[in-house]
């Protein structure tokens, strides 16, 4: 069974991609061969067009994957523009997607809908994701629900090919990541970096703190008792707190009697302490750029060949690749 994903780098990752994937990511690692992740890198280009600014977010990201517990010798990891032949492979699936299908697709409709450009990159994006998922023989793709429907448009675009030309790619099926742990931002609002809301995994300890002290929260007075389920800040605290912990805090929000900053100073050292280790590694890290590039070189090797496999079975199908003499 092959799990395969990606994940975009447009900017640094925070506790939301954290907690809401990458942390998923890791658990799902396995003998190697197993699981492939990807940068995304050509996704990206349709937002990020900078660029200096693509290529740092790019090497961060894959720094910040295999900081945080990525393993190269239990996954994987690659570039994705450096298998070109995934993009070979989007084209075979772009000749038969129907105008139709793309036009549905829930980000296509959102973005016109809110009467904001909209190229063709947003709207081909389903099928260079099909084409990421196809071109390793994936079984098991890690998503959000709001990607539901993209694995859907994979699903359809290889029965499409397979009833077209025969049995060539495996139909992928969607493993829904974990929500229960909610990662609200710093104003109560998902966090996102599209609201300017986000924890950054790797901030330097001093400016997190301040960044977690200006946290918002309402102005219920000291001595009123609270429910902590429903506060934002009691979320936060709660993906880092222990069991103990965790109750130990709700008890003292039921009973009220304490301040904000109280709170903010405990999550502020249990995510200092947390994401600790992780930090000590990437700075190690980064004091080997050749180790990085090697690891993301290897990774697009293994990618490449599993791919070109996938690649050449479609192009036989579809009659693109000349047979070979007799």
């Amino acid at each position: 069974m092959r799990v395969l994903s990606g994940i975009q780098p447009t900017g640094r990752f925070h506790w939301g991609n954290y907690f809401g994937a990458i942390r998923q990511y890791i658990d799902l690692q396995g003998d190697r061969g197993r699981a492939f992740y990807f940068i995304a890198n050509l996704h990206a280009l349709t937002t990020v067009r900078e660029r200096a600014t693509l290529a740092r977010y790019t090497l961060d990201a894959a720094l910040d994957l295999v900081a945080l517990g990525l393993d190269p010798e239990k996954a994987t990891l690659f570039v994705q523009s450096d298998v070109p032949e995934v993009s070979e492979l989007c084209w075979l699936l772009m000749t038969g997607t129907p105008m139709g299908l793309l036009e549905r697709c829930v980000a296509y409709k959102d973005k016109k809908a809110k009467g904001l450009a909209a190229d063709a990159g947003l709207f081909t994006y389903p099928v260079l994701m099909a084409a990421d998922i196809l071109a390793y023989d994936s079984d098991i793709v890690p998503v959000g629900e709001d990607q539901i429907q993209h694995i859907e448009v994979c699903r359809d675009l290889a029965a499409s090919f397979n009833h077209e030309f025969g049995e060539t790619f495996v139909l992928p099926k969607a493993k829904i990541l974990d929500r229960s742990a909610r990662v609200p931002g710093t104003d109560g609002e998902k966090m996102s970096k599209s609201y300017n809301n986000t924890l950054a995994v790797f901030e330097e300890p001093a400016a997190l703190r301040k960044q977690i002290m200006r946290i918002v929260t309402d102005s219920r007075p000291m001595e009123q008792p609270k429910d902590p389920e429903s506060d934002h800040l009691f979320q936060l605290y709660s993906l880092f707190a222990s069991d103990a912990q965790r109750e130990e805090m709700a008890a003292l929000y039921r009973r009220g009697g304490f301040g904000y900053g109280e709170v903010k100073k405990a999550l502020a050292e249990l995510a200092i302490d947390f994401f600790g280790p992780a930090r000590a590694r990437r700075k190690e890290l980064e004091a080997q750029p050749r180790r990085v590039r090697e690891i993301l070189g290897d990774g697009a090797a293994t990618a490449r060949a599993k791919a070109r496999e996938v690649l050449r079975r479609a192009q036989d199908a579809c009659g693109v690749r000349l047979p070979e003499p007799c």
